[in-house]
């Protein structure tokens, strides 16, 4: 299944991409929203279910909505392809790098992106982000997908002078309004059999700037789940955002970053494409 969320901000409804990819339905009078409760109840099986009888459609021109209601928590790994680790200067990590971007971050895959007050550096990346279905504490690698809702397409936003040049944590430099956009769609497991082999890419007003694979994640989805697992206890709807590979911003010489007016495009094989306009911040 592919399930959105459409409408203004604040006041999405839940829906499904219908199985031939052209139709919107709102499934509203089956399930209240994507939240930690219905992925806790086993709303996915309800919802695979469930059949509607002459279901509502969603206009075209409804806005979407990040696929996942606001989540507990959305974990994310830092330097997780070699080649990025290498465009940035840093060493390549024996462990899994874990850092935090705040919820309230999150927007639709739409979304226009502001550029923080006093920023100078916000930078792009392109993300495999895992959804978490099932409560996971100390689970296993072997066990780690079970645990697994689906995957989703996160454009995870930098300000990098926050971000490395302010010292502490690198939260406060990936925690900005709107440096979340998530979605289209959530695609549940079933639709992306090996999300170990998804070719991502990027592009900034047109110009291409990231083209690889989730093939060179240096630690796969299974061994996140099960790590992150070790630190803290993932809820359901909780995010994973698994990193990004070369070509960001930074990594370039001299290093390029966002302006007002600038469109980002990005997409993952299997899991839709987005694009934001990025707005100054007033």
């Amino acid at each position: 299944m592919k399930l959105i969320r459409f409408g203004e901000p604040g006041r999405e409804k839940p829906g499904l991409i219908s199985s031939d990819g052209r139709l919107r339905i709102d499934v509203s009078g089956i399930v209240e929203d994507y939240d930690e409760a219905f992925f806790a109840n086993d709303g996915l099986a309800r919802l695979a279910r469930s059949r509607a009888v002459n279901p509502p459609f969603v206009k075209e021109s409804v806005r979407w909505g990040p696929p996942v209601a606001r989540p507990g928590k959305i974990v994310c790994i830092g330097l997780n392809f070699r080649d990025h680790a290498a465009e940035t200067g840093a060493q390549i990590p024996t462990e899994p790098v874990i850092f935090m971007k705040a919820t309230s971050s999150l927007a639709g895959p739409n979304d226009a992106v502001i550029i923080p007050r006093n920023s100078t550096k916000t930078d792009w990346e392109v993300e495999l982000a895992v959804v978490i279905g099932t409560r996971a504490s100390y689970v296993s690698e072997a066990d780690a997908m079970s645990y697994v809702a689906g995957y989703v397409l996160h454009n995870d936003y930098s300000e990098r002078s926050f971000q490395l040049e302010r010292g502490g944590q690198w939260v406060k430099g990936k925690s900005c309004d709107t440096f979340a956009p998530l979605g289209p769609f959530l695609a549940t497991q079933d639709e992306i059999p090996k999300p170990d082999n998804l070719r991502m890419w990027l592009k900034v007003n047109g110009e291409s700037k990231q083209d690889s694979s989730s093939a060179n994640m240096i630690f796969k989805v299974p061994q996140l789940v099960s790590y992150v697992s070790q630190f803290m206890s993932l809820l359901p709807g909780d995010i994973i955002s698994t990193g990004t590979p070369a070509g960001v911003g930074l990594g370039h010489k001299p290093p390029v970053y966002l302006k007002h007016g600038d469109e980002v495009e990005l997409g993952i094989d299997g899991l839709g494409s987005s694009r934001q306009r990025l707005h100054a911040y007033r």
